[in-house]
């Protein structure tokens, strides 16, 4: 048994590429129904749900616990640390404790989409020709998603300007792109420690991505003496090493 999950988690045959497929479309679905609910009240129906997701994501949880060769080293990290507390505020009301604004800390688990970057390239030929862009676009997403629900779970239970996930996303953008409309702020030196951290942290992001979009374009053409992958489209020689390449193009008259 413990073989067959480890097969499903890290193997390379097409179950488990479907397995952990799956488990992205799980996360996904989950992210949507925590913006969801941020609109509604959570009455037995929403609890229920709730109860629904933790017991999957504690399954999930406990599996990959099982299955690791270093489980110390798993536990210390960020995203299983994310995952135990996303188990914890999802199962709590079973024990009637007001934890369910934690769930934002489940969108952590986006991170785990990385290690299906390989597949997605074999899959999809547009992850590969623009994995860079795609990198950087899932680096700002997480950091815009993270930090939206955090200003949700601190600023709904005390500031009237925030009343759903529309009104922290929007005080996000406006706050990384330093736009600062100022019809919604963050109060206290809790809100604006907040609001620094997203312009400090947002803005690096954002340049990442704009980097990545404007800078030269560069094509996949490993050499074969250094290793050096990125190249320029026209170079016939590599640039670290001064070994010939031979970069495929159609050429232009």
């Amino acid at each position: 048994m413990k073989n067959r999950i480890r097969e499903l988690y890290a193997g390379d045959s097409a179950e488990a590429h479907r397995f952990r497929y799956a488990l992205l479309v799980f996360d996904i679905v989950t992210i949507l129904f925590v913006i969801a609910t941020s609109f509604s009240h959570h009455g037995p129906v929403v609890e229920t749900i709730d109860m629904v997701f933790g017991v999957f994501i504690l399954a999930d949880f406990a599996a990959r616990i099982w299955i690791s060769g270093s489980r110390w080293r798993l536990l210390s990290r960020p995203t299983t640390i994310a995952d135990l507390i996303a188990v914890i505020s999802f199962l709590a009301p079973l024990a009637g404790e007001g934890l369910g604004f934690l769930r934002v800390l489940r969108t952590l688990r986006l991170l785990h989409t990385y290690q299906l970057t390989k597949r997605l390239k074999q899959d999809f030929p547009y992850f590969e020709r623009n994995h860079d862009v795609i990198t950087a676009v899932l680096n700002l997403f997480v950091f815009i998603f993270v930090m939206t629900g955090i200003i949700y779970a601190t600023q709904y239970p005390l500031n009237p300007q925030i009343q759903n996930y529309a009104d922290a996303l929007y005080f996000t953008v406006t706050a990384l792109t330093t736009t600062g409309f100022g019809d919604i702020t963050l109060p206290g030196t809790t809100g604006r420690m907040i609001s620094v951290l997203v312009m400090i942290f947002g803005v690096t992001l954002f340049l990442r991505l704009v980097q990545v979009l404007f800078r030269p374009n560069k094509v996949r053409q490993p050499c074969q003496t250094c290793g050096l992958v990125l190249h320029d489209a026209d170079a016939v020689h590599c640039k670290h090493c001064g070994a010939v390449i031979r970069i495929e193009t159609e050429g232009q008259t």
